[in-house]
């Protein structure tokens, strides 16, 4: 029986570099990685591809700010760009595992499935929020926005010009779960739960509410996992291994290790927040839950790493 994994890829992996921002480029990006995801499927696994949108949500806004500026458009709600990247990463996403599949002479579609996630409003991150989004401003711009947008938050970032914050909450439920479980057990592969997910809340009537938010994709892609009941879940990064003291001169990588193992060096402050933490954290939060296996590693490492020689495996 084939395995079913969870593999997560973040929003900025499909950007190289600064000179490599434009949709063909972050295309190309996107095929590099479908190539490895193909392996990992010839492999023997199902697999359900997340993604994150952090770099390209900054593009619509800053468009979308731009329009506003020159030509008095009304700004995009944070909650629509999160859609919007949905649809567009994952149509890239789509296409570049069908022809990947074609290559291979392998009788299998891509799906994407547009994913709303609700979150508490009770969760504290929304009286705090912490999460930067957007272009600078000066600080005339900013009291013009705040009066044109009064639930706005915005803040001097490190002396360059004021940004909004927005809150970042937890998961607390997928809700397009069971479409995605269904689709997979049919043989697809789902693209779900972009960017973290549409953040929406539930109302007393039982229907839901998009709110502005930005959910970590990692503890969205956990979380799912969780729900699906995936036999792995694999969250990509810029390395291949996880390492303690990382960048000092007794870096080590680490190849198997447990959660009481992680959790040591997570107290120990080895990992950078904002950076590998948050990964780290989605890996214990999932085999807490009760998941079997976890792996971080590289994109252009996936298919050694499930096959055991390459990336940091981590067990309950």
């Amino acid at each position: 029986m084939k395995q079913l994994a969870v593999v997560a890829i973040g929003g900025n992996s499909l950007i190289i570099d600064n000179a490599h921002q434009a949709v063909e480029d972050q295309y190309r990006a996107v095929c590099e990685t479908a190539n490895h995801i193909a392996g990992m499927i010839e492999q023997g696994y199902e697999v359900i591809i997340t993604h994150g949108n952090g770099p390209q949500v900054g593009f619509i806004l800053r468009r979308s700010e731009i329009a506003c500026e020159v030509a008095g458009m009304h700004h995009v709600p944070l909650v629509s760009c999160g859609a919007d990247t949905q649809g567009a990463i994952g149509f890239q996403i789509q296409q570049a595992m069908d022809n990947e599949f074609k290559k291979r002479g392998l009788t299998k579609s891509a799906v994407t499935i547009v994913t709303q996630v609700a979150v508490s409003p009770e969760d504290p991150a929304f009286q705090k929020p912490t999460k930067p989004i957007g272009s600078f401003y000066t600080e005339e711009q900013a009291q013009a926005l705040c009066k044109a947008h009064p639930d706005w938050v915005m803040v001097n970032d490190a002396g360059r010009g004021y940004r909004r914050l927005v809150p970042s909450p937890k998961p607390q439920q997928i809700i397009e779960k069971d479409v995605i479980r269904m689709l997979a057990g049919q043989g697809y592969c789902v693209i779900g739960v972009g960017g973290g997910g549409i953040p929406v809340v539930p109302q007393d009537d039982g229907t839901f509410k998009g709110i502005d938010a930005v959910i970590d994709k990692d503890f969205a892609s956990s979380l799912l996992a969780s729900e699906i009941d995936a036999d792995v879940l694999i969250i990509s990064t810029g390395v291949p291994k996880v390492y303690i003291n990382y960048g000092k001169p007794d870096e080590k990588p680490l190849d198997k290790v447990t959660v009481a193992e992680l959790k040591q060096y997570v107290s120990e402050n080895h990992f950078a927040p904002g950076s590998m933490l948050p990964k780290v954290q989605a890996v214990i939060d999932f085999l807490e839950r009760g998941g079997k296996k976890a792996i971080i590693t590289n994109p252009e490492s996936l298919e050694e790493a499930v096959a055991g020689r390459t990336g940091t495996h981590v067990y309950p």
